[in-house]
């Protein structure tokens, strides 16, 4: 916010000060052309429409490779989870077999695989992954502007563009998954005893199972926008206007400048919100030792919290345009702008509980904003 307000202030003292360092310039006369008005003012509708498309997200979490704790877990969460292959059937298909006996024999209970028979994980995929056909695109906003300009000559000014900052939607696309790769190894660790000392060396005996699935995390589309946020996007610009005052009353002109945008007030969509904050659980359950809990969606020692960021943004942007005068002071004007302007988004969940962050995802947002203005305005 204090890049904008230091932004302006800038402008504004352009303004301020043109008229003394180009009073007794023989280039930037007062009395340069025919009777041109030095400042001009004008308010209107202003609308942008963003033309860029999503970009995928990439996700870093702290789950590195390595081994980790399945504890409990549901017999039917771990055959979903093994790779469709040949060697994963075949295990998939073992395990089963000494799941029913283990049933039959009162140690596996309401189908669930106790720490004491789940072994460990090693798991190779969560450490950073992308989702190509997920990202996040703005919706079209109107809003009040306001164009400021101060002419150097009868042809040529310096416009600041301004405007009441909008409430932009940002619609999501594309589902989000985590994927889960590796292998766990069931391992039998029950208390002595002749039943058990079977059991333990049968599942012993399945050896390492290979896991292919993919966890969803959250669709950026289940509803109307993923997200919003205030847009403050003021511009520089010079222009050149065609014709002369007092002899053409339409007067078409062109612009090249610098626009910045800032974000404020950046919120997420409740359900989304609340798909995250689970997968905020998931990670802090792989830490704590039981990525059975995690692969079955359970709450864990965690409190997780959402922290959404916008980058702020420099883009050139250029204008065509043209005025209309209703007589020397009043006039009409009408412009289109084009800026090539991108974004990052960041999304950060952590651990209120002890400040770790958990997991971070990143996407660029194509503004691009196609933006027109129509306008009446005043001369002074």
């Amino acid at each position: 916010m204090k890049k904008v307000i230091l932004y302006l202030a800038t402008s504004a003292s352009i303004f301020g000060v043109s008229g003394h360092l180009f009073a007794d310039s023989p280039y930037f006369s007062l009395k340069d052309g025919d009777g041109f008005k030095r400042f001009s003012i004008s308010a209107g509708w202003l609308h942008a429409a963003p033309q860029g498309d999503p970009n995928g997200v990439n996700i870093n979490t702290v789950v590195s490779k390595g081994d980790y704790a399945v504890g409990d877990v549901q017999l039917d969460t771990v055959t979903n989870a093994i790779a469709d292959t040949e060697d994963g059937n075949a295990k998939k298909s073992k395990l089963q077999q000494i799941a029913k006996l283990g049933e039959t024999l009162g140690l596996i209970k309401n189908g669930t695989l106790t720490a004491d028979m789940s072994g460990k994980a090693n798991i190779t995929s969560l450490d950073s992954w992308s989702n190509a056909n997920a990202g996040l695109k703005a919706e079209d906003v109107d809003t009040f502007g306001i164009m400021s300009n101060y002419f150097f000559t009868d042809n040529i000014s310096l416009e600041i563009k301004a405007g009441v900052p909008p409430k932009v939607d940002i619609k999501g696309e594309g589902q989000i998954n985590a994927p889960v790769l590796g292998t766990a190894t069931p391992e039998g660790k029950l208390p002595p005893g002749l039943v058990n000392s079977i059991a333990n060396g049968l599942i012993n005996g399945i050896g390492g199972i290979p896991l292919d699935t993919q966890i969803p995390i959250t669709n950026l589309a289940q509803s109307k926008k993923a997200a919003s946020a205030t847009a403050w996007l003021p511009a520089a610009e010079l222009h050149y206007q065609f014709g002369k005052t007092g002899v053409n009353k339409f007067r078409p002109y062109v612009g090249v400048g610098v626009m910045y945008a800032h974000f404020t007030h950046l919120k997420l969509d409740d359900a989304i919100g609340n798909d995250l904050i689970a997968a905020g659980h998931m990670i802090q359950n792989v830490l704590d030792g039981k990525a059975g809990a995690a692969l079955d969606g359970k709450t864990s020692s965690a409190n997780p919290k959402i922290k959404v960021e916008a980058d702020d943004a420099w883009a050139p942007i250029a204008t065509l345009g043209a005025t209309y005068d209703f007589n020397p002071n009043w006039f009409a004007v009408g412009s289109v702008s084009y800026a090539p302007m991108s974004s990052d988004a960041k999304i950060t969940i952590s651990d209120s509980n002890t400040g770790k962050q958990l997991i971070s995802a990143k996407t660029k947002i194509d503004i691009d904003p196609l933006i027109t203005y129509v306008g009446v305005g005043y001369r002074f």
